[in-house]
């Protein structure tokens, strides 16, 4: 995005500061908008969304807390804004101004600020903001943000369409890298609450000191680093989405708490004895099976109950046939703007080369895989040799082992594909694992048409 084509919001208590900042930008920006009082907040963010913010770290405020900044940027994020905010500070403040990016703040400056620094800073958060924006459209594509022609990705589509206008709770399943975080958005989107906030939080890695402050939030002096208070997750999403990601690494504890609150509907912060009732929906996912998750000793069955409406089970990519080539092509036109070399194109060796991979690290890996071709290409077209797969992903041989069938043909023409790929592509070191000639592997490839 370019600053021409930017609306912004500067908010400061100081006449001169916001006359100084409207009068710089104005001539810049698409709109420039100041407000003097952050009371008002919720009432200018009720009418549009900005691109930038530009906010004060102090007021002269009923919150009088010497943190203001940190307060009224935990709001604007509540109230659901996208902006990228720059919080102005003075030199004193510095400490809370490197805090306000910890929650959310994109960048600060320093009062009295240099105009062209300024500019400079501004045009560098939008130009991030537009690359953040174009890799978000990587996984945008149909009714549901999803890429997928495949029957299995068909089905999970339709779910998706049934259950995003529904209240009811969600848990998606799926192995690593299947894309369960681009469902729960793809629901989100397609729901009734698609205009309040989405609000992610990876559970499995809570501590279980962090995991009530986190969700639930904290008043000030609740614990020892309590010096604030805190707005916990489930609050912050009020009215909209809630998705906790990886719930079936949460401890036994932890399950329990979380039933009290789904069971009665309100949060109760650490310090508190004032229970917050609470209006959003839910959507949890794990890479856990289903029957795995069904055993006690490791998940309460009334907890899956309460998460589990409906589930929707992603498949892992190696079973979603025909997907391979669409994504891959969709991530090469991606990654070839990105990287600025827009003649690239897959050559069909490449495509074979894709198709015949078993992708442990699914849709993730794929990206990946793309994303390091273009980048290391030199050519027009994307050859086998730059596909590189993840040595980082544990690579399910077993199943590569327990064959689908028993008939001879299909497990010849499995060892034949198994050593192409382990080998790269090249046919003498392939038919040398084989034990064949290039000649003999030559007429098996022929056999088989494979190409």
């Amino acid at each position: 995005m370019l600053l021409k084509d930017a609306s912004i919001l500067i908010v400061d208590d100081d006449p001169d500061v916001l006359t100084a900042a409207r009068l710089l930008l104005k001539s810049q920006a698409r709109e420039v908008t100041t407000e003097k009082n952050p009371e008002n907040l919720r009432s200018v963010f009720s009418k549009k969304d900005f691109d930038l913010v530009l906010m004060d770290m102090n007021f002269n405020s009923s919150i009088n807390t010497g943190n203001e900044g940190l307060y009224w940027l935990r709001k604007i994020r509540e109230l659901g804004s996208k902006a990228s905010i720059i919080m102005i500070t003075a030199y004193g403040d510095i400490d809370l101004a490197v805090r306000s990016l910890k929650e959310g703040a994109s960048d600060f400056l320093l009062k009295p600020w240099q105009n062209d620094q300024l500019i400079l800073n501004i045009k560098e958060l939008l130009k991030k903001r537009a690359a953040k924006s174009s890799a978000a459209q990587l996984h945008t594509a149909g009714t549901s943000g999803l890429l997928g022609h495949s029957e299995a990705m068909q089905d999970v589509q339709k779910k998706i369409e049934k259950i995003a206008p529904t209240d009811a709770n969600i848990l998606v399943l799926g192995e690593n890298g299947t894309g369960k975080d681009l469902v729960a958005h793809a629901i989100h989107q397609q729901s009734r609450r698609a205009a309040k906030p989405f609000i992610k939080t990876d559970v499995g890695s809570l501590t279980e000191s962090l995991f009530e402050s986190e969700l639930f939030g904290h008043t000030k002096g609740a614990f020892t680093d309590a010096r604030e208070e805190r707005t916990g997750r489930f609050e912050a999403a009020g009215g909209g989405t809630l998705f906790l990601d990886e719930i079936g690494n949460i401890s036994l504890h932890q399950q329990a708490r979380l039933l009290t609150v789904l069971q009665n509907r309100q949060v109760t912060k650490l310090g508190s004895h004032q229970p917050i009732p609470i209006d959003i929906r839910l959507i949890c996912a794990t890479n856990v099976p289903l029957d795995e998750l069904a055993n006690e000793k490791r998940f309460r069955k009334d907890l899956i109950y309460r998460i589990n409406t409906v589930e929707i089970i992603l498949p892992p990519l190696r079973k979603r046939t025909g997907d391979i080539e669409l994504l891959a092509r969709h991530f090469v036109k991606q990654y070839k703007e990105k990287y600025f070399k827009s003649n690239l194109e897959l050559d069909k060796k490449a495509i074979d080369k894709l198709n015949h991979y078993h992708y442990p690290g699914n849709v993730r890996e794929l990206q990946y895989a793309i994303e390091r071709a273009v980048i290391m290409s030199d050519g027009e077209y994307l050859q086998p040799g730059d596909i590189v797969f993840s040595p980082i992903e544990s690579r399910d041989t077993e199943s590569m082992k327990t064959p689908d069938s028993i008939n001879l043909n299909v497990l010849e023409k499995n060892a034949i594909l198994l050593a192409i790929e382990k080998n790269n592509g090249n046919i003498t070191k392939a038919a040398k694992e084989l034990g064949l000639t290039r000649t003999a592997l030559y007429r098996r490839l022929n056999k088989y048409d494979i190409e």
